[in-house]
């Protein structure tokens, strides 16, 4: 695709920026056939800009039809994950300053299904994590758990609580799976973020379904397959670190205590 230097005829222009970058987009419709090309624009920056501000600025003045998923635009929803100069990254979550080059390239996130253009489908991960069976379970493997001693909450200590709080802040941005290099020769792998949330409801007090997830986890594409390369944690925009929690599950499989 040629370069787009000037705004379309029926689309608003732009009053002459103080920087501009140039915002290289991925574009592709597998559904339709479509390989992929790339469209390059000009784009107006200040120092506050993102890349999804950015992606948004062509969405509105340049080219409507981009198509890109997001939300909350606060690093919360987990919605606008894609490749940022090739690394797997919030476009929202990414100042086009931290970056430090001219040009920037945003693609739609490795080892997941191409939707079009920067939209992915997370339809994969979500079957993983609903797999993993992601809630409190009492010991029937019934959701939710059951009061003790009359409480009308089942109350945890400061130390329960600090084995798993790290890993409850997951986004389901798919960032992880997206940086691992186990699910790009694997497609069966689990991936970091479903086998982190099965070690983050192990490890929490209130929960008596470790035997149900074990049966998930516990097998040749599970927790066994992570070659611990620790790209997930490096690309976890909350802190999560998915590696620490694999390696934790692992320990919980071999009967470490918790």
């Amino acid at each position: 695709m040629a370069a787009v230097g000037l705004a379309p005829e029926g689309m608003q222009a732009h009053a002459s920026p103080s920087r501009s970058i140039t915002l290289r987009i991925a574009k592709s419709n597998p559904g339709a056939g479509e390989k992929r090309e790339y469209a390059s624009f000009e784009v107006p920056v200040e120092k506050w800009t993102t890349v999804l501000d950015a992606i948004l600025d062509v969405k509105k003045h340049l080219d409507h039809s981009v198509a890109v998923r997001y939300s909350c635009r606060q690093a919360t929803c987990g919605s606008c994950g894609m490749m940022i100069n090739g690394m797997p990254k919030l476009a929202c979550f990414t100042k086009v300053d931290e970056l430090q080059s001219a040009v920037v390239t945003v693609e739609p996130m490795v080892n997941f299904p191409v939707i079009r253009d920067l939209a992915v489908s997370f339809g994969s991960m979500f079957e993983s994590h609903r797999k993993v069976k992601p809630y409190i379970m009492d010991e029937n493997g019934d959701m939710g758990a059951e009061p003790v001693d009359g409480e009308r909450e089942t109350l945890q200590s400061p130390e329960e609580l600090e084995k798993f709080i790290q890993f409850s802040g997951c986004i389901k941005c798919g960032l992880c799976n997206s940086a691992c290099p186990t699910m790009t020769t694997d497609s069966s792998f689990t991936g970091p973020q479903a086998l982190t949330q099965a070690y983050r409801y192990m490890a929490d007090s209130r929960d008596k379904g470790a035997d149900e997830r074990t049966k998930e986890v516990d097998e040749s594409h599970g927790v066994w397959r992570c070659h611990f390369a620790g790209s997930c944690s490096k690309v976890c925009p909350k802190g999560v670190d998915p590696a620490m929690g694999i390696q934790l599950l692992r320990g919980y499989m071999l009967g470490f205590k918790k």
